[in-house]
């Protein structure tokens, strides 16, 4: 955990809940990694808030094209980890979610849950994002009409951070998502190293098994989370 949730509160409660109008297009059923998903943020001195889609896959800035992202960090280590450490003192993110996705293998397989708070309110879960210059050029159509490769876009991505598992996580996997609590919010966003204090808080979840066909990314409809 985490490597697959969902999120798909309507734009009212939405900006309700995090105090920003969500981007365009951020409801999915089946939220993958290397998919383009909502996250909220501050930036700037204002400490303005916003949403932005970043990757979900964690590329350090100072990366290579051949680093492979990570879409969790570890609260255990993401302090001190190189990967890691600058965007968690400096570019912290709220991930929202309706629900997550859980594996347990059962009868020789591997059997889909989906969890949801037991209020069925929507949470958030502690990212950190980062933002990398691909060091290749684009050499497209658009390339030639310039007259030579363009220089490549910024790519903004993030990671979940993840605790041991509690509650009843901890019956269906060893590790979850770190939860904001939305009295911390802010803590999280611009506090001066505010993991502890948001540690200290866990959120309760109820999980129901699903259908199997979540187990594809490209399937992202409302029946993924419904029980079978």
């Amino acid at each position: 955990m985490c490597g697959r949730y969902a999120v798909f509160l309507d734009p009212a409660k939405f900006e309700r809940s995090f105090g920003v109008e969500p981007p365009v297009g951020y409801e999915t059923y089946n939220a993958a990694p290397s998919q383009s998903l909502p996250a909220v943020r501050e930036r700037g001195e204002s400490s303005d808030r916003e949403a932005a889609t970043p990757e979900w896959g964690f590329v350090p800035s100072w990366a290579g094209d051949d680093y492979s992202p990570n879409i969790n960090a570890r609260v255990e280590t993401v302090r001190e980890t190189s990967s890691f450490a600058e965007a968690y003192r400096e570019r912290r993110c709220l991930v929202p979610a309706s629900g997550f996705y859980e594996w347990r293998e059962e009868s020789g397989e591997n059997r889909p849950y989906y969890f949801e708070r037991e209020d069925g309110e929507p949470f958030a879960m502690a990212g950190i994002w980062s933002e990398r210059v691909p060091e290749t050029t684009q050499t497209g159509l658009g390339a030639f009409a310039g007259g030579g490769p363009s220089d490549p876009e910024p790519v903004e991505t993030f990671a979940v951070l993840t605790r041991a598992a509690t509650g009843t996580v901890a019956d269906y996997h060893h590790r979850e998502s770190v939860v904001v609590a939305p009295d911390d919010y802010g803590t999280w966003l611009s506090g001066d190293d505010p993991l502890d204090d948001v540690l200290a808080e866990s959120a309760s979840f109820r999980a129901h098994r699903v259908s199997s066909a979540v187990n594809d990314p490209g399937n992202d409809a409302p029946e993924l989370t419904r029980p079978v």
